[in-house]
C-alpha cells in the first residue's frame, strides 16, 4: 500500500470537499430558486463533467492553466511557480470535476423545502442569504450529507482529469488511483489488488451511507 498517495488523496479529497461547499451552496440555492430562463445553461455548464470524458476536460485545464495561458502566467507572476503539476492546480481541477456531485444533491434537495416557509421568511423581512442560511440550509441536511459524501468519493476515485493535470509525481501529486496504475505497469498486481480492494469496500460504504442518507430524505444520484 502507497501511504503517501493514501495521505495525498485524502487530503486532496478533504480540501475538495470544503471549496465545494462554500461554491455549491449559493450556486445550487440559485438554480433552486431562480425563474430565468438561461438558467439551463448553467445547469448544463456544471453537469457537463457527468457526460465529458475525464481526459477531454483534463486536456482543457492544462491548457487553460497552463504556463502559457493568462491564468498560467498570472499565477507564477503572483507564486513563482506553475499551476499544473501541483498540488494546487490538482485542487483546481478536483473542484471543477467534482462540481456536479456537489451541486445537483443540493439543488434537489433545496427544491424540496416546502416553499411556504421561504415565504414566511420573506415576509418577516429576511434576505435571501439569511432565509437560505436560517431556514433552507437546516431544513437540507440530509442533502448536505449527501453532497459532501458523494464530492469525497469522487475525488479519491479520479484518475484521468488528475493524471492530467497533475503528472505523477510522488508526494505531489500521485493519488491512489494512479498508485494502482503504476502498481499494474510494474507487474506488480499484488500491490496493486491490495489498494484496489481498499477502494472497493470505500466504495461499498459510501453507496450504503449514501442509499441511507436517500431514506432519510436525501436527494438522488447526480442526473447529467
Amino acid at each position: 500500500m502507497d501511504w503517501q498517495a493514501v495521505g495525498l488523496t485524502i487530503r486532496l479529497a478533504a480540501a475538495t470537499t470544503a471549496v465545494l461547499a462554500l461554491i455549491a451552496v449559493p450556486l445550487a440555492a440559485w438554480l433552486a430558486f431562480t425563474r430565468r430562463r438561461w438558467s439551463v445553461v448553467v445547469e448544463g455548464v456544471v453537469a457537463l463533467p457527468l457526460v465529458l470524458p475525464p481526459t477531454v476536460l483534463g486536456f482543457y485545464l492544462l491548457v487553460g492553466m497552463g504556463s502559457r495561458s493568462p491564468i498560467g502566467r498570472w499565477w507564477e507572476s503572483l507564486t513563482g511557480g506553475p499551476l499544473v503539476f501541483t498540488f494546487t492546480g490538482l485542487l483546481v481541477a478536483s473542484v471543477l470535476y467534482s462540481l456536479p456531485f456537489a451541486v445537483q444533491p443540493l439543488v434537489a434537495s433545496f427544491a424540496g423545502v416546502d416553499p411556504r416557509l421561504r415565504e414566511a421568511s420573506a415576509a418577516l423581512g429576511r434576505t435571501s442569504a439569511a432565509t437560505l442560511a436560517r431556514v433552507v440550509v437546516p431544513l437540507s441536511k440530509p442533502g448536505l450529507a449527501t453532497a459532501a459524501v458523494l464530492t469525497f468519493a469522487h475525488t479519491v476515485g479520479e484518475f484521468g482529469v488528475v493524471l492530467m493535470v497533475g503528472g505523477n509525481i510522488a508526494g505531489e501529486t500521485r493519488t491512489v488511483s494512479i498508485s494502482i496504475y503504476d502498481s499494474v505497469q510494474a507487474l506488480d498486481y499484488t500491490a496493486a489488488g491490495t489498494t484496489s480492494a481498499t477502494l472497493l469496500g470505500f466504495s461499498l460504504i459510501v453507496l450504503l451511507l449514501t442509499y441511507s442518507l436517500q431514506r432519510r430524505g436525501g436527494p438522488g444520484w447526480p442526473r447529467a
